[in-house]
């Protein structure tokens, strides 16, 4: 005789109950699944914010900022240091491209040569700033585009030139002129990746 026939008539199977341990425990695990879920989206949430107003991490493309940045190198950029200060000889920042035409890009990474009321000039292969010689280690070799200037520059407006000083090698003041203050972005603060080179600027 089989277990089936061995039992009584009419008396139903017993019911699987689930125990209160087991229930607090089902419980318990969605209710951290759901808290892990709420502080992962509010982290996300904050840093989304945090990049859209404090900081912006940035890849560089091209090589008009050789040898100091490479392309595909990536840049922490801080977005709020120029609400509290003003840009900076020698600072290396990001800016919308005033430029128009097919070579158009969103941004450029250029570094400051002039701030408003300099005068500045390229002349001999050289940049003078304010009638002064600049030493310029960042550079690889001398100026080889054109002379260019003397141009003066206006309130909240600024020069920027890429470190590249291959001929051709840098879309930049010399080409579309001083930028406005509203149009810097932030100021590149160091390269973040690949670890290797990661060093601030």
């Amino acid at each position: 005789m089989n277990q089936v026939d061995q039992r009584e008539q009419g008396r139903p199977e017993p019911v699987p109950v689930t125990t209160p341990v087991e229930q607090a425990g089902k419980r318990g695990w969605l209710s951290e699944f759901w808290d892990w879920a709420k502080t992962l989206v509010i982290a996300f949430v904050i840093m989304m914010l945090l990049n859209l107003f404090v900081f912006n991490l940035s890849m560089v493309r091209g090589q008009s900022m050789q040898p100091t940045l490479v392309e595909q190198e990536r840049l922490f950029v801080d977005k709020i240091v120029y609400d509290f200060t003003a840009p900076k000889h020698g600072e290396v920042v990001v800016l919308r491209d005033p430029s128009n035409g097919p070579e158009k890009k969103e941004f450029l990474v250029k570094r400051i040569i002039g701030v408003p009321g300099d005068t500045v000039e390229v002349k001999s292969h050289k940049l003078y700033v304010n009638g002064k010689e600049q030493s310029e280690p960042y550079t690889e070799v001398e100026i080889q585009d054109a002379d260019f200037g003397p141009v003066k520059l206006d309130k909240d407006h600024y020069f920027v030139m890429g470190d590249n000083r291959h001929a051709g090698a840098s879309r930049d003041s010399r080409s579309f002129g001083s930028v406005e203050a509203s149009a810097i972005v932030g100021r590149a603060e160091f390269i973040f990746w690949p670890l290797s080179k990661a060093r601030s600027l």
